[in-house]
């Protein structure tokens, strides 16, 4: 079981401060923290050197630290949804990078507002592009475009959503590649 520090409110950015790029960015790193945090349990192990070896605005820190303290604060409540949009798929049997993809983007779309769900989803297919194959990507794309049709939470942000032309599935995967 993951470990993580309870809070009654996990903070939400709002920042239109910082540019697409570095928000590309700050989401790549947080997506190696919670790879790490996900693979090995913690985060803490090496934590510190990670950050320090980081080139990031600190701005962008904050947003990828929002992330990532969103994740592991409602992993559970995200794992659920997941599961109910990833068909013949469960949390454990998905590659480690895909279903930290897929977390980070939930909790982007149902927790941080500012950001739209055209944007989120193509950085989650960004990230799938950068860390995984060409299935995941597809995989990962087919959940968020059905969770983003479906849930009900999520109709403020399906507004003004104009879905990428990738191709979908949530069919199992043949493999996919892991976060070196």
């Amino acid at each position: 079981m993951k470990t993580t520090q309870a809070s009654e409110d996990v903070p939400t950015p709002s920042s239109p401060k910082t540019s697409p790029r570095n928000r590309h960015r700050a989401r790549t790193v947080a997506l190696q923290v919670l790879f790490q945090w996900d693979f090995h349990g913690q985060t803490s192990v090496g934590i510190q050197e990670f950050w320090e070896n980081q080139q990031i605005a600190p701005e962008d820190a904050v947003f990828a630290k929002c992330l990532i303290s969103g994740v592991q604060e409602k992993y559970v409540e995200l794992d659920r949804l997941i599961s109910r949009h990833a068909k013949n798929w469960t949390i454990d049997r998905m590659p480690v990078v895909d279903r930290n993809i897929l977390r980070q983007s939930t909790y982007e779309l149902l927790w941080i507002q500012d950001v739209p769900a055209k944007v989120t989803l193509n950085e989650a297919l960004q990230l799938a592009k950068s860390f995984a194959d060409d299935e995941a990507r597809r995989f990962i794309n087919g959940v968020l475009n059905q969770m983003l049709q479906v849930e009900a939470r999520l109709a403020a942000k399906r507004i003004h959503l104009s879905l990428p032309d990738v191709p979908t599935t949530n069919e199992p995967l043949s493999h996919s590649s892991e976060v070196d």
